[in-house]
């Protein structure tokens, strides 16, 4: 592993960009309580980073000498989290900043599981420390708010003057120690727009199986971080370009080369649309939820497998629930898909059937289907179904008509939805009455 260096590149006042005012006065705060209860205390990682690229920073990360539950007697709005690595989150309302202990290596030989991951990580050490104990070298730099100093131990400012994402260590010893930092390389690649140092590209190949051996839970708060960030497409990209999108949706991705070239092309225009929609609603600051996103990530999955099932017997409808729980199981062994939303996943899925056959019933049904919580969610995913080449033209028409009609009164009979029903002209009526 790189050793940190022993007499770190100091950037004093008037020397570096980092202005106070750009950062969180909540986060100065805790930095200076630390300092008077007489523990060591930085901002370090993403902060300093974002900050140094002219970025505004959403998280402030605090790094400090303090042990957690020091850190608890310091905050009465501290919770500690965390099995494998225990850190303290300071409250404020819905916000939280996150103040982790100077890492250290283990005394002893680390408890791993059988791919060589390290399963706890709660060992305490100095500052420099803590500085090989961190992922990248553009996450490893520390202000010292009190002195206004930048220190930089592994070669953070010439990678981030250089744009490039380079890990610190053996990267293969670093991805081995913990996979999803294979995931956060790529994650950091495309929302910063470098690209990796060689290196540390190309140990990927060597130990992205070993994303095998992560928890799905932690893997599916990864893929959330991936795909919910306001640059989902990108990451995408990034994902493939490297092999890691099969190590977390291998059905998903087995769809993209699919026998037939149709198929396969739709399945990436499924999962490219919903990303770029996903990331547009973000950037315009709209609700979005990851459940339509795994709904178009796992729909062409689950398509293939109702079609081999309804081969099989001729209830649809069974066929369809069996279908959405065989595609849940299987990819729940990689991303565990919590039990929410996997409900909202079938919702969303179920009621593309009921929108093409309330289409052929009656005005009741239709209107029955306009009322369901998930139908806008629904026709949204009509709509990416669409544009991944599905001929639906006529379809998304009339669901569109529907919704844009208001006014539209609640059928007193079974009018067959052919034939609309007459609606009065107010105006006329209220002439009469004059």
């Amino acid at each position: 592993m790189q050793l940190a260096a022993t007499s770190p590149v100091v950037r004093k006042h008037g020397e570096h960009p980092i202005d106070e005012q750009q950062i969180d006065p909540r986060a100065l705060k805790i930095l200076r309580q630390l300092d008077e209860a007489g523990f060591e205390a930085y901002l370090v990682g993403g902060c300093i980073r974002d900050l140094l690229l002219g970025k505004q920073p959403k998280d402030f990360d605090i790094a400090t000498s303090a042990r957690p539950e020091q850190v608890a007697a310091i905050f009465r709005n501290c919770r500690l989290i965390g099995r494998r690595f225990r850190l303290a989150h300071i409250h404020f309302g819905r916000d939280i900043i996150e103040v982790a202990t100077f890492r250290a290596p283990p005394e002893r030989e680390a408890r791993t599981d059988s791919y060589g991951s390290v399963l706890e990580d709660n060992h305490y050490g100095t500052l420099e420390d803590d500085v090989v104990r961190r992922d990248f070298t553009i996450n490893a730099l520390y202000y010292d708010s009190k002195n206004d100093q930048l220190r930089d131990y592994v070669g953070a400012l010439d990678d981030i003057e250089r744009r490039i994402i380079r890990i610190i260590g053996d990267p293969v010893a670093r991805y081995t120690e913990d996979p999803v930092r294979m995931l956060r390389a790529a994650r950091f690649s495309a929302k910063l727009n470098m690209p990796l140092e060689a290196d540390t590209e190309a140990a990927i190949v060597a130990c992205r199986d070993n994303l095998r051996a992560v928890p799905a839970a932690r893997l599916f708060d990864e893929t959330q971080k991936l795909f919910m960030s306001g640059y989902g497409e990108t990451c995408f990209d990034v994902l493939q370009q490297h092999g890691l999108f099969a190590a977390l949706f291998p059905d998903a991705e087995q769809t993209y080369h699919h026998d037939n070239a149709a198929y396969a092309q739709y399945a990436k225009n499924m999962m490219r649309i919903a990303l770029a929609n996903t990331d547009e609603r973000i950037a315009a600051d709209k609700p979005v939820t990851i459940a339509f996103l795994l709904a178009a990530i796992l729909w062409p999955v689950y398509q293939l497998q109702y079609r081999g099932l309804l081969k099989e017997r001729d209830n649809w409808h069974s066929a369809m629930h069996e279908a959405i729980d065989l595609v849940h199981i299987a990819a729940s062994e990689r991303v565990s898909i919590p039990v929410r939303l996997r409900g909202m996943i079938r919702e969303i899925w179920a009621l593309q059937a009921r929108l093409e056959q309330a289409a052929r019933g009656n005005i009741r049904k239709m209107h029955s289907v306009l009322a369901h919580p998930r139908f806008r969610a629904a026709y949204d995913f009509l709509l990416v179904r669409q544009g991944a080449g599905e001929d639906l033209t006529d379809l998304v028409a009339l669901w569109t008509a529907l919704q844009q009609d208001p006014d539209s009164p609640e059928p007193d009979d079974d009018e067959p939805a052919a034939t609309p029903r007459k609606r009065r002209n107010r105006s006329s009526r209220r002439k009469k009455h004059d």
